[in-house]
C-alpha cells in the first residue's frame, strides 16, 4: 500500500474510530432507562359473608303484656245449655275454650300440659289446679269468681300458661264476657 493510501487509510480509520467513542461518550452521559414500576401489591381478599343465621332468636320480653298476642279468632256457640267460646285458627281445632257446663265454667287449654293452670289478666295472676279432659288441660272456676271479672276486662287480654306448652296471650273479645254471663 502506498504511504498515502496508508495514511488515508489510517486517518480514516482514526476519523471512524474517534466518531464511534463520541457516540460512546454521548450514550454514557444519556441517564439510565428509569426501572420498571414494582408490580401492584395484590387486592386483599373479600372478607367472607356473614354466617347464616337459621334460627332467629326468640324474644324475651318483661312483661307478659308486651308479647304479641297468640294469632287466632274467638268463636261462639251454643248447643243445649252449654255455651263455648273457642279461641285459634279458623282451619284448626282450638287452642283455648270457655265452656258454660252445669253452672261451672271451664277453662281449657288444649294439648298435655302440667297440673296447673295460670291465668294473668291485668290486676289478677292465679294458679289454678288442673286435670284432664279429653286431650285438654281443664281448671273450673265458680261463675261469680273475680278471676272470670278480670280476664273479660284486662286491658282487652289475658295469657293462659301451662306447663309444657307455649303460653297463649288472648284478645278478651265479647265471646269471653258472654260466656261468663251465659253461666252468671
Amino acid at each position: 500500500m502506498s504511504p498515502r493510501r496508508r495514511r488515508a487509510a489510517t486517518g480514516f480509520g482514526f476519523a471512524a474510530g474517534a466518531v464511534a467513542l463520541a457516540c460512546l461518550a454521548v450514550g454514557g452521559c444519556v441517564p439510565p432507562a428509569p426501572q420498571p414500576a414494582p408490580p401492584p401489591a395484590p387486592a386483599p381478599a373479600p372478607a367472607p359473608p356473614p354466617p347464616i343465621i337459621t334460627q332467629v332468636p326468640t324474644p324475651t320480653f318483661d312483661n307478659w303484656m308486651d308479647v304479641p298476642a297468640t294469632s287466632g279468632d274467638w268463636r261462639y256457640r251454643q248447643a243445649g245449655t252449654t255455651t263455648r267460646a273457642s279461641f285459634g285458627e279458623a282451619t284448626g281445632a282450638p287452642v283455648f275454650e270457655l265452656v258454660c257446663e252445669g253452672g261451672r265454667v271451664l277453662l281449657l287449654r288444649s294439648g298435655a300440659g302440667g297440673e296447673a293452670l295460670i291465668v294473668r289478666t291485668e290486676t289478677i295472676d292465679r294458679t289454678l289446679a288442673a286435670t284432664r279432659r279429653e286431650g285438654a288441660t281443664m281448671a273450673q272456676l265458680h261463675p261469680r269468681d273475680s278471676l272470670l271479672d278480670a280476664m273479660a276486662f284486662s286491658k282487652g287480654r289475658f295469657a293462659i300458661e301451662t306447663q309444657g306448652q307455649p303460653g297463649l296471650y288472648l284478645p278478651a273479645w265479647p265471646e269471653v264476657t258472654r260466656v261468663i254471663e251465659d253461666c252468671r
